[in-house]
């Protein structure tokens, strides 16, 4: 992301610590994703038994805008991922429509604040920023998807811990940024998240004309990666708040009357 000292840091940072508070203040009073309604008498049997695939479990999009295709429900029931399929995965998450509109929402942010002042200001100056944004999403995506998840192979998907208190789900969303799985199970330190974001940030310098430095490099990079811990916040939290809606706008079918 084009991050910079000054006002649009201290918003960025604001924004993540808003994301941070939002799911823990909610899901600490909703019950376990496993727990359902009881089930007696003739109606209940009525009710079609829910399905609980990954893909109907977790949504594709958190709030309808971010892109979720990285989060999966449980590593016990996944199959690692093939180079390819990282490849698709970061693909998939730099193309949707969601980065589009975050890739704007930077560039505004950007252009309030006045970071990279070089970049001017009008259509031109938001040109430039929302220009620079998307570059580092797509970059970022690229390298700690795809790329370093490749050579080191790890698994570049988010699995939800979805169990215990909300302080110690808390805990492990933000902890994963540090720690991760392998293709072969097992916990590794998270290279692919760290040297992931490093690249993009030095990559960055080739294009962003200020803000330099490497105390620039630094800074850019520990907001990046407070970033993407409050994303794992996100989707660790955001099924549990997306399942009270989705159960108001279930209808249960009807039994069936026999003639």
């Amino acid at each position: 992301m084009e991050l910079s000292k000054g006002p649009s840091v201290a918003l960025c940072l604001v924004l993540s610590l808003a994301w941070m508070s939002v799911p823990v203040s909610h899901c600490q009073t909703l019950p376990p994703p496993d727990q359902g309604p009881p089930s007696t008498g003739q109606a209940s049997r009525s009710i079609p038994v829910q399905n609980t695939s990954t893909q109907e479990q977790l949504p594709r999009r958190i709030f309808g805008i971010i892109p979720n295709y990285r989060s999966n429900a449980s590593l016990k029931d996944s199959k690692p991922l093939s180079a390819g399929q990282k490849f698709k995965l970061a693909a998939r998450e730099s193309f949707d429509p969601g980065t589009f509109l975050l890739s704007g929402a930077i560039a505004g942010i950007g252009q309030a604040s006045n970071s990279m002042p070089s970049y001017g200001q009008g259509m031109a100056g938001y040109g430039r920023r929302y220009g620079a944004s998307y570059g580092n999403l797509v970059i970022g995506n690229t390298m700690a998807v795809a790329v370093y998840p490749s050579l080191f192979r790890q698994d570049p998907r988010y699995f939800r811990r979805g169990t215990g208190s909300a302080w110690s789900r808390l805990g492990y969303a933000m902890g994963q940024v540090f720690v991760t799985h392998g293709d072969n199970r097992k916990t590794q330190f998270n290279y692919s998240e760290i040297l992931g974001n490093s690249t993009a940030v030095a990559i960055s310098n080739a294009y962003i004309p200020d803000d330099r430095s490497a105390s620039d490099a630094a800074v850019n990079l520990s907001i990046q990666l407070g970033l993407d811990m409050a994303g794992n916040i996100l989707k660790e939290f955001a099924p549990d708040l997306h399942r009270p809606f989705r159960g108001r706008n279930q209808t249960p079918p009807q039994p069936s009357r026999q003639p």
